[in-house]
């Protein structure tokens, strides 16, 4: 039986996302957030593990990506520095045709989110323990994604380096970001030129149920991210491009 929570929870995606969520999606939620909380208590997964919190600014948070017009449900997306696995896996759970892989520099969160994916019975989810330094210059997953994102990993500038080199030309970085994303947006303008990105999109939420401003910024590819990026592991973060 679904709790109230979990209804309202059901209401509010499929009014902002037009995704019925039936009883079978609602069931994976409820074993992700026992599982996330079972975890978290072993290793730091997340700050937030009361029932309310995990659904709204985690679970629903993660799904405003759904709302974004460039989005493609049915095409590939990368998460970078995926966590405890947001927005890839709520976004995985409500979008079956999605494939998703994410890529985290901690061997024991990629132990988690290998286990939650089978758990969840993700069709074509895998998690794969790496450095977005090292990886995005990997031939086999430089220019591959017609999607990547990133949620609560760095400034923009720092992300741009990172994220860009694994989108295909033509292909979109989605950028979860809080009420500073237009500020770091202003600061990024100079690394989107060198790195070949476009901001053609701000997606702004003010979410009912929890506190604060939601930003995603939308940065299209249009040219190739040039050979030297990005740089090695650190380096992005010690020297942002601006």
């Amino acid at each position: 039986m679904t709790s109230s929570l979990q209804q309202r929870f059901a209401v509010k995606i499929g009014q902002q996302t037009g995704i019925e969520v039936g009883e079978e999606i609602l069931a994976r939620f409820a074993r992700y957030y026992e599982m996330l909380v079972d975890w978290n208590e072993r290793m730091n997964l997340t700050a937030i593990t009361d029932e309310a919190g995990v659904y709204w600014k985690h679970f629903y948070d993660s799904l405003t990506l759904l709302t974004v017009p460039q989005f493609d449900r049915s095409a590939n997306l990368l998460d970078v520095g995926a966590g405890a696995g947001f927005p890839s896996v709520p976004v995985a759970i409500v979008s079956p045709e999605l494939r998703v892989k994410v890529l985290d520099s901690l061997q024991k969160r990629i132990t988690f989110l290998s286990e939650l994916g089978r758990e969840l019975q993700l069709a074509d989810f895998s998690a794969v323990h790496g450095r977005a330094e090292d990886f995005g210059r990997k031939p086999e997953w430089r220019d591959t994604f017609d999607q990547v994102t990133a949620r609560a990993v760095a400034r923009l500038p720092v992300l741009l380096e990172l994220c860009l080199p694994f989108v295909k030309v033509g292909g979109y970085f989605f950028v979860m970001k809080g009420p500073d994303g237009e500020a770091e947006a202003k600061e990024s303008a100079k690394a989107l030129q060198v790195l070949g990105g476009e901001l053609v999109d701000v997606r702004t939420f003010d979410l009912e149920e929890v506190e604060g401003t939601r930003m995603i910024l939308v940065v299209k590819k249009i040219k190739a991210t040039p050979a030297a990026y990005p740089r090695k592991a650190g380096t992005p973060a010690k020297k942002p491009i601006l």
